[in-house]
């Protein structure tokens, strides 16, 4: 299927890895240009590397930004004046029990997984409704409907995509941009991979073990009972970023392997 985004520019957030570095390439491979950005030259190189040998007609650049700062938002928009297309995918976790998370860690995540994409929208939007053509679209997570215990932190700031985009969708109206979030389950990233061999290690036991334990008792409700591949949450974003899916506005649409019971 042609998704029509030869003549789009995206930037994506943290993309150099994870959810966001499958985003970066399969929109690379319906010929977008493609702004990927990480915390440091060398992660940022590497990504532009791994994409154009997988992809040898990838339209690559790239910009080293810490986005969970307003300096940071400002070097990457000084650069970029304007895109079509912005998937905020910066985003943090840790598992930490309530009463230890300080102030300090509840703002570090509102920084990071909220703060960056309200101040990233708010230079583009503007921009992309002036060209009556836009996408925006945050990664959020079903975390954000289906709160985990063990990381509130990571669930509130995720459920505040969710209504930050519904709420930039609703300014929208009879124009040609439209405002999603996307909301994956368990996915099979960096940070999880890394999570999961902690686990194993605390408890001596093989990863297998570990990952179907978590399906067992931290995420019963999931159909697939497994993570998901990086791949499979982008297509579905690379589908909302592009020109087919100019029905689709404001809606929180779920790539979670079915652990949200609810319906819609």
């Amino acid at each position: 299927m042609n998704l029509h985004l030869e003549e789009k520019t995206a930037l994506v957030t943290a993309s150099t890895a994870g959810i966001g570095f499958a985003i970066a390439q399969a929109l690379a491979e319906e010929g977008t240009q493609v702004i990927l950005n990480g915390r440091t030259v060398d992660r940022v190189e590497q990504a532009r590397r791994r994409i154009a040998a997988d992809v040898p007609h990838a339209r690559t650049s790239g910009i080293a930004a810490d986005l969970s700062t307003a300096d940071g938002v400002q070097q990457v928009t000084d650069r970029f004046s304007s895109v079509d297309i912005l998937v905020n995918n910066l985003g943090i976790f840790d598992v930490k029990p309530f009463p230890e998370i300080d102030d300090a860690e509840w703002f570090r995540f509102f920084e990071t997984n909220l703060m960056s994409g309200i101040r990233l929208s708010r230079h583009y939007l503007p921009r992309m409704k002036k060209n009556n053509w836009g996408r925006i679209v945050f990664i959020s997570s079903e975390s954000g409907l289906h709160i985990p215990m063990e990381m509130i932190h990571y669930g509130v700031t995720k459920t505040a995509q969710i209504a930050l985009a519904r709420g930039l969708a609703e300014t929208t109206r009879g124009t040609g941009v439209t405002v999603n979030s996307v909301l994956p389950g368990p996915t099979r990233s960096e940070g999880i991979n890394a999570f999961i061999e902690n686990l194993a290690k605390e408890q001596n036991t093989a990863k297998r073990d570990v990952e179907e334990q978590f399906f067992e008792d931290m995420r019963p409700t999931s159909l697939i009972q497994r993570f998901a591949d990086t791949r499979e949450v982008a297509n579905l974003v690379v589908y909302v970023c592009s020109p087919l899916s100019s029905a689709t506005n404001g809606a929180a649409l779920r790539v979670d392997g079915g652990v949200v019971r609810a319906i819609p």
